[in-house]
């Protein structure tokens, strides 16, 4: 049989991933700590060229980019009603920017941090691998109520 089924998950491709990626303001960056404890945190992002750059607070994630950590980074976007969406998934090693001239310039793309940060740490993420895959519009599963009745 040629084709998809109906409803099949479908793998995008890098440009597809990449249109998506700049279409959401939210990610979600995770990695391991030392004793194998997974976090996830939540964070504005942008994408330049082939990465993802986003501001962080100091702490533990500081200390896992800082050691090369692998991280992952998610986005994704839902529609429960229509049973359709897409996410696409991220692997890559961080990099603190450092440079105070590569570093205004990427202020200038990545606007204000959504919360207030003490001292943010602006961070670049290299995408090594990218994935990503579309759950197509289900037909039918729509229901429409009338909350009032015409005269």
């Amino acid at each position: 049989m040629g084709g998809m089924e109906a409803g099949a998950i479908r793998v995008m491709d890098r440009e597809e991933c990449l249109t998506l990626l700049s279409m959401v303001p939210v990610g979600r960056v995770a990695w391991a700590r030392p004793d194998g404890t997974l976090v996830v945190l939540p964070v504005n992002f942008t994408l330049d060229a082939d990465t993802v750059v986003f501001r962080i607070p100091p702490g533990p994630i500081l200390e896992a980019i800082e050691g090369g950590v692998p991280m992952a980074f998610e986005v994704d976007d839902m529609e429960p009603a229509m049973r359709t969406g897409w996410s696409v998934l991220l692997t890559g090693v961080g990099e603190v920017v450092r440079d105070p001239a590569e570093a205004g310039r990427l202020e200038r793309l990545t606007g204000a941090p959504w919360p207030e940060l003490e001292d943010p740490v602006l961070v670049r993420l290299s995408l090594h691998r990218m994935a990503g895959r579309r759950l197509p519009l289900h037909p039918g599963g729509v229901v429409v109520e009338r909350l009032h009745r015409e005269p």
